[in-house]
């Protein structure tokens, strides 16, 4: 999708307290990437005149994480919550943007096609001056909780730390991505106060100055809450990590690959597997590996950076990195080439 008036924001200046680490957060690998290299991967396609990655605890490292990409950075020097943070970004966000799409670096399970969705239905309607991803949660404890009056539209977003008991029961939740105008956005957010139990400036409280100015703010459901998990623990990282896996996992099968136990099965986005080759329960491959056709990995295998031919058989257990090995060749069990 090409529009030349958005441009993205990707808040990752927080440090991640409950991941109980001196890295930060967003730096955590999930699926052979920083988490952060995820977010950044899934906006890419959507060809923003401009990304802005707002950067804060371990900034230079961050930087480093994302150098190859093509984004740009902006520094919240003090961590003020999110809305403090968008603010951040504001002189980086060229002046012909139309909207601001903002999401959170801790997100690496967004697929592009969702975001992508969303952008279509805000900018469908030119009307819509805000438009908010939600989903529902069976367990919506640490969200901020979607308030919405009888007709199902949106009065506000109350944080865990500031809702009621009655408004904890409410399951929708906010995914923390948002498509905003450009101009409204950072009007409200310099209105935005920190009269909260963080004593910070939130993002969310900008749906609530919308609706008090009679704007129109649009919901953006998606059904699959997994999609939109933030990643705050080692817990939840691995839960990340799993998904991705499966994920591509089920695209390798149904590119013709057999894979006998994909929970347990990890291979990295690089490598080329050809149809009808065969993966045992525990197997990794990883780096710019080439597997070809109708071959065989056996349980436990590694593999680095490694061609193996068509026909080939890599007994169990095999540990191999940077080699070749010949179409139609069988290696033994524990075969050893580090």
């Amino acid at each position: 999708m090409t529009s030349p008036a958005l441009s993205i924001v990707i808040l990752a200046a927080g440090k991640g307290t409950r991941m109980k680490s001196d890295k930060a957060k967003v730096l955590h690998e999930v699926f052979f990437a920083p988490m952060v290299q995820h977010v950044v991967n899934a906006v890419l396609p959507l060809q923003a005149t401009r990304t802005v990655i707002v950067v804060g605890h371990q900034a230079e490292a961050v930087e480093k994480a994302l150098q190859a990409f093509p984004c740009q950075f902006a520094i919240q020097e003090q961590q003020l919550g999110t809305g403090h943070a968008v603010l951040a970004a504001g002189q980086a966000i060229q002046e012909d943007t139309g909207t601001v799409m903002i999401l959170c670096g801790d997100t690496p399970l967004i697929r592009t096609e969702t975001l992508a969705q969303m952008y279509a239905a805000h900018i469908q309607s030119r009307a819509t001056t805000l438009t908010l991803m939600t989903t529902i949660l069976d367990n919506p404890t640490n969200y901020g909780r979607i308030m919405t009056g009888l007709d199902d539209k949106v009065l506000g977003i109350v944080e865990q730390k500031d809702a009621s008991p009655e408004q904890l029961q409410i399951q929708e939740v906010n995914a923390g991505i948002y498509c905003v105008d450009k101009t409204f956005l950072f009007s409200a957010l310099e209105k935005v106060g920190t009269n909260n139990s963080q004593k910070e400036v939130y993002l969310t409280d900008i749906v609530k100055q919308a609706v008090e100015a009679g704007l129109k703010v649009e919901k953006f459901v998606v059904t699959s809450p997994t999609e939109v998990l933030g990643v705050n623990s080692r817990v939840e990282l691995a839960d990340a990590q799993l998904e991705l896996q499966l994920r591509r996992n089920r695209a390798l099968m149904l590119q013709g690959v057999t894979i006998y136990n994909p929970q347990t099965v990890a291979i990295s986005p690089d490598v080329k597997i050809g149809n009808d080759t065969v993966l045992e329960a525990g197997v990794r491959i990883t780096g710019n590996s080439e597997i070809g056709q109708g071959s065989r990995i056996g349980q436990g295998a590694i593999l680095q950076n490694c061609r193996i031919g068509d026909r080939t058989v890599i007994g169990p257990y095999s540990c191999l990195s940077e080699i070749t090995v010949a179409a139609d060749r069988t290696l033994p069990p524990f075969s050893c080439d580090c």
